[in-house]
């Protein structure tokens, strides 16, 4: 018997709040929370991003997202770098990248844990399934 659409976002729903809670326990462990370390990760990425960029990005609001990169920058893990206009960005800090190398190794062995009963084919299905799940709809306009 198919599952039903809502116990498959169920199990979807749960399989993610088990990452945020291991991931948060985990990352505390290197002075970091999963937003936190989420912002580094996307700013290594993307060194140019705006603080509404990152905000859409880390699923945040534009001003928790702004309260989040002022408490970095007072850690010393982001410095303040200007933009066109009255853009403001971010940049990584020599600590801020040491911490995200820290916080990625934490992600690495909290989500190995997670998968590890996957074959490498599966976490490939899984990976392109969720991929193909994700896409924009029409809906999302």
């Amino acid at each position: 018997m198919s599952p039903s659409l809502q116990e498959v976002g169920l199990a979807v729903k749960r399989l993610q709040w088990r990452h945020h809670r291991a991931a948060n326990t985990a990352l505390a462990a290197v002075g970091l929370s999963l937003p936190q370390w989420d912002v580094l990760r996307h700013l290594r990425s993307l060194p140019d991003a705006s603080l509404h960029d990152l905000a859409v990005l880390t699923f945040q609001t534009d001003q928790s997202m702004g309260a989040l990169a002022v408490r970095m920058v007072e850690r010393g893990l982001l410095e303040r770098a200007g933009g066109p206009g009255r853009a403001v960005r971010h940049r990584l800090t020599e600590q801020g990248e040491q911490a995200r190398r820290a916080g990625g190794e934490v992600m690495d062995a909290v989500l190995r844990d997670s998968f590890a009963h996957l074959s490498p084919q599966q976490l490939t299905q899984l990976y392109e399934l969720l991929l193909i799940a994700g896409a924009a709809s029409p809906s999302d306009d």
